[in-house]
């Protein structure tokens, strides 16, 4: 008799975060359904994939919700394999969206199904992942943050997301850093555990010599060592936190913060579409024109369908031209 999905609910989309005060300690459990679900139903994702794509979800979670501004955190993993790119980006309310682009040559059904991070993206050594931190309002003087390290580590490709994310923190933010990442075609989730340099101005309760911060960096990983992924993708985070950490709360004070819920969410527009447009120019615009009669383009994330009539692209650039002339000229005075 086949057993029944577990059914999704508004609870599986939740991050729950907490603070081990006086080993300075940070941790973040994150665990995934609708929004999940949604990216899912998007395209038909081959079964190793959908396993890597689903832990960088899983991870962008986690690593956007130390966002300090309003903006988005950009996840790629790129290379010259089977699959070029995928990539995930979380906004700092927590929306989520993601998607992965194949070599030209290259159908889903040609991915075999147990591949690896390294065996799809990195064949030659030469793929990396990159983090960017792009705030929504650059006119306010915030500026982006990219970060590039290769996917290999001494020498050795680097085989999964949860193992780059690693490399990733150690070596670009030098924060020592662990993370464990599951997914199957229900859910996606994961666990996070940081270091913290200090806890931002909250004084620890009680000063803990360095062997004892040693102690505690390698107790609290081997306690979530003992989760199973089938635990990590059916129980809620605030349940697994406590579960994990219950004898925790004799040694140190454990500070746990409000759930927070997650969501799909795409940002495309029609308005940023038509900037697309202009951007390609007039010229190419009115080539496109005249072979297909109609733009059409089609959001990699969402599925959204824009299309563009004669009419529609003749407006957009008669609007651009509007604002071009209201600039003042440049020149000497």
């Amino acid at each position: 008799m086949n057993s029944q999905p577990e059914p999704l609910s508004f609870e599986s989309d939740v991050l729950q975060t907490f603070i081990f005060e006086q080993s300075q300690i940070r941790g973040e459990i994150v665990r995934l359904g609708a929004s999940w679900q949604t990216i899912l139903s998007r395209k038909q994702y081959p079964p190793a994939i959908q396993r890597h794509l689903g832990e960088m979800v899983a991870a962008g979670a986690l690593l956007s919700a130390t966002l300090k501004f309003s903006g988005t955190l950009i996840i790629q993993a790129q290379g010259t394999g089977l699959v070029r790119l995928l990539v995930v980006e979380c906004t700092a309310d927590l929306g989520l969206r993601a998607t992965i682009k194949l070599a030209n040559d290259v159908t889903p059904e040609t991915i075999p199904s147990e591949a690896s991070l390294a065996e799809l993206i990195n064949p030659d050594g030469l793929g990396k992942l990159v983090i960017t931190l792009d705030p929504s309002n650059r006119q306010e003087g915030q500026q982006a943050y990219q970060g590039i390290v290769p996917l290999s580590l001494h020498g050795q490709p680097i085989t999964s997301i949860a193992q780059a994310i690693i490399a990733y923190m150690n070596y670009s933010e030098q924060l020592d850093t662990k993370i464990w990442l599951a997914c199957n075609h229900q859910f996606a989730g994961g666990i996070l555990l940081q270091k913290l340099p200090q806890l931002g101005g909250h004084a620890p309760l009680k000063k803990l010599t360095e062997e004892e911060l040693d102690e505690a960096w390698e107790r609290l990983p081997m306690l979530v060592q003992t989760v199973k992924d089938a635990e990590l993708l059916s129980t809620p985070p605030n349940v697994l936190m406590n579960r994990l950490f219950t004898y925790e709360t004799d040694q140190q004070t454990v500070r746990s913060f409000p759930l927070r819920h997650l969501q799909f969410s795409c940002q495309c527009s029609r308005m940023r579409v038509g900037n697309m447009l202009i951007m390609l120019g007039y010229d190419e615009v009115t080539d496109i024109l005249e072979e297909q009669q109609q733009v059409e383009t089609t959001c990699d994330f969402c599925g959204q369908v824009y299309a563009f009539d004669a009419v529609d692209c003749k407006q957009l650039f008669i609007a651009r031209n509007l604002i071009d002339g209201m600039r003042p000229a440049k020149g000497k005075h």
